[in-house]
């Protein structure tokens, strides 16, 4: 009992502020003010859900973040899996050099180059657009996936590398039919991890968009929330709705993303 009790605390600090956010976004602010942690005496409604979306673009929104999201995780795994292979093939001082490179970029935190990074998409033309923040997201996020990917390509045997070129397999085809599958596993973890991060990604929205057009969930949710009041049943049926993808996501994904966080070590 005594070694189930950290968990069990753990699993309340979790269960609860959940129960809570799906409560309070069944209710009204009156009730939410009245009652906040129980259920009101007119019970739970789902008015909340159907006005979210009819007296605003939430539909619009998500079909934002869903696009910038898919290509954004799309083109990082894809580059980020070229440069690893590269790196991986390299094997020798400049391969260690590139590496580090990745690794530097990783430890700027986005605050810092936030000036500089809105001057280079001001002058590309790329503010208000999808389009930028899928490549923003793409430059800031391709550190993370070429250090999971690395760290993978480098545990996969070289014989089969080796066979596939005597056979007469260039690099692109030895990636492509080769290595890609076999990292497979590392890759569906990565896919996880990046769509987690592009999804709720907050900060670039907020400093690239100004058109209602391009508005993504995160930086919707913030119209719930005034400078002296906030509409919390409305702000907890927005972030129900903007954290369900990734939790049905994850759902159905657990195990590929329990196998590529464990196939490194398997290997090693």
């Amino acid at each position: 009992m005594l070694r189930r009790f950290p968990v069990i605390v753990y699993a309340l600090l979790i269960i609860i502020p959940l129960i809570v956010v799906v409560l309070t976004s069944m209710k009204t602010i009156q009730q939410t003010f009245q009652n906040p942690l129980g259920v009101p005496e007119e019970g739970l409604q789902f008015e909340n859900y159907v006005t979210l979306f009819e007296e605003s673009n939430m539909a619009g929104y998500f079909m934002n973040s869903v696009i910038v999201t898919l290509f954004s995780v799309f083109f990082t795994l894809l580059f980020s899996a070229m440069i690893a292979f590269g790196i991986t093939m390299l094997n020798n001082r400049l391969g260690s050099v590139i590496f580090a490179i990745f690794l530097l970029g990783m430890m700027v935190p986005a605050q810092v180059s936030m000036v500089p990074l809105y001057s280079l998409v001001l002058d590309l033309g790329l503010t208000n657009s999808l389009l930028g923040l899928i490549l923003v997201n793409i430059s800031v996020t391709l550190p993370i996936a070429v250090f999971i990917l690395t760290g993978f390509m480098k545990t996969l045997p070289k014989e089969l590398i080796e066979a596939a070129v005597i056979d007469g397999a260039g690099n692109w085809k030895v990636f492509a039919r080769v290595v890609v599958p076999l990292s497979l596993p590392s890759m569906s973890a990565a896919a996880i991890f990046l769509s987690v991060i592009h999804w709720n990604d907050l900060l670039y929205p907020l400093l690239f968009v100004t058109d209602d057009t391009y508005v993504t969930l995160p930086l919707a949710l913030l119209q719930f929330q005034g400078q002296y009041s906030t509409n919390y049943p409305m702000l907890f049926t927005g972030v129900i709705i903007a954290s369900l993808p990734m939790v049905i996501a994850y759902v159905f994904l657990q195990r590929f993303f329990v196998a590529g966080i464990t196939a490194g070590a398997m290997k090693g």
